[in-house]
């Protein structure tokens, strides 16, 4: 019998047209011989799913059902494709996981975990992960700009604690332009991370799990146009995506082998993304994406095709594990 999968996408933070794109990927990949896909709405007011015909149908958020044609549908699974706030930062997973319905991410600790840069990078370090230079600061702490640059130097980037898709992050050149970007990052969360420069190629290491196995997918290299691979750079086209990356062998195994430990310390599900630098010939641990993006301008996506994996393959591979 096939399955009901319910795609939830939308989110409450500034990646919700993203996360609507990446929904809609996977809506349109699914193999409908296995699964009955709808695509579900999480909105800060509505919940509802989307009919083909753009009819609304409200989700019954205490159990999670819909009522299409005075006909009530469960969910066998969710497919999660919400980036940010609720769909990434655990307040999602927590919900599936109370209401015992499987969904395709990782359990609502890891998800605050990885969502939560600072917290994350406390974690690694005693794994031997190597990251940037960094300082932390809270919303009303007092600021010393001239001491911060004085640990960590300039360049520096500023950046939102709790944001993704490069919302709330500057690269910082000049002392005076350090309060502006602060400012800047709080705008998207009352937690600042601001980290030294790392000078290096920067590369992208997709994780899966595929066929019960977890899998490092080929490394893609990121080329900015831009300072760094801000917001334009990742979704309007203000950059190269080369998959697979102008790495030696030795320096490709590398880096998957760390995202590889990475997702099997934290205990990951699902697909992951984890980004790093070879910064003195060394990956040097940026961020990690636990709902990565899955549109067509997404490097997930990209780096299963340079694996020979298709995305009907990959997005019905997410469910099958978590029905497991």
């Amino acid at each position: 019998m096939k399955k009901n999968i319910a795609i939830a996408m939308g989110g409450f933070s500034s990646e919700y047209h993203i996360s609507i794109n990446s929904g809609n990927m996977v809506y349109k990949h699914l193999d409908r011989d296995k699964f009955n896909p709808y695509r579900v709405h999480i909105l800060q007011k509505d919940w509802f799913v989307v009919a083909d015909d753009d009819t609304p149908y409200p989700i019954n958020r205490s159990n999670f059902t819909v009522t299409i044609d005075s006909k009530t549908i469960s969910f066998d699974c969710v497919f999660n494709t919400v980036h940010g706030t609720p769909g990434e930062n655990g307040l999602l997973q927590a919900y599936f996981e109370l209401l015992q319905i499987p969904h395709t991410t990782c359990g609502f600790y890891q998800a605050a975990l990885t969502f939560n840069k600072r917290d994350l990078i406390s974690v690694l370090k005693p794994y031997g992960i190597k990251t940037a230079e960094n300082y932390f600061l809270n919303k009303g702490d007092s600021i010393n700009p001239g001491k911060i640059i004085e640990k960590l130097g300039l360049p520096c980037f500023v950046k939102a604690n709790k944001a993704g898709s490069s919302f709330g992050i500057t690269k910082v050149k000049r002392e005076e332009d350090f309060i502006p970007a602060v400012k800047e990052a709080l705008k998207e969360d009352d937690e600042v991370l601001i980290e030294s420069f790392l000078d290096g190629m920067e590369v992208s290491v997709g994780v899966i799990q595929y066929k019960g196995e977890v899998l490092a997918l080929p490394v893609t290299e990121i080329v900015s146009e831009n300072e760094f691979f801000d917001y334009e750079a990742k979704y309007l086209g203000k950059s190269q995506e080369i998959t697979p990356a102008r790495l030696s062998p030795e320096q490709t195994q590398q880096v998957q082998e760390i995202a590889k430990k990475i997702y099997i310390k934290l205990k990951m599900k699902g697909f992951t993304r984890s980004e790093f630098i070879f910064h003195n010939n060394e990956p040097h641990f940026i961020e990690i994406n636990t709902t990565p993006g899955l549109s067509a301008a997404s490097i997930l996506p990209q780096q299963a095709k340079a694996a020979g994996i298709s995305l009907q393959d990959l997005y019905g591979s997410a469910i099958e594990a978590a029905l497991v």
